[in-house]
């Protein structure tokens, strides 16, 4: 199967279009995993910023990276750009738990995702962006 790839880095109306692209060539578990992510993603971040980075990978954003949308055989991987600092009291995150920073959610044939827990991390991710972009006062 045929990645899509950019032509040049664009605007994200581009993005969205490669995205929904991916997702319609992965005429599979994998297309509709992707697409089901995608749309809770929307849902808990309406204003969230799609992107396609890094030679075809699906990226969604909002005052920095949220997390991406890779597809593999076997999985449909979510890693959250600061999966570690995020909490996760519902346990999704299952990959990638050793590392200092990122943190995935690898998804298989047959899983179902707990979508309200996956839009409060969505949201989570969001929020710790915010705070980061934040400016500290001034001291006078």
């Amino acid at each position: 199967m045929k990645k899509t790839q950019p032509k040049a880095a664009g605007a994200s109306a581009d993005a969205s279009t490669l995205i929904s692209a991916r997702i319609a060539e992965l005429d599979d578990w994998r297309g509709e995993t992707l697409a089901r992510v995608r749309a809770l993603i929307h849902e808990a971040v309406p204003d969230v910023v799609e992107e396609w980075k890094w030679r075809g990978t699906p990226v969604w954003e909002r005052d920095g990276g949220i997390c991406t949308g890779e597809s593999y055989k076997a999985v449909v991987k979510l890693t959250f750009h600061k999966g570690a600092s995020l909490p996760d009291p519902a346990r999704l995150f299952n990959s990638s738990l050793d590392g200092n920073v990122r943190r995935a959610i690898d998804i298989r044939e047959g899983e179902t995702l707990n979508a309200r827990a996956f839009k409060t991390l969505i949201k989570a991710a969001a929020a710790l962006n915010a705070a980061g972009k934040k400016k500290p006062a001034k001291r006078t």
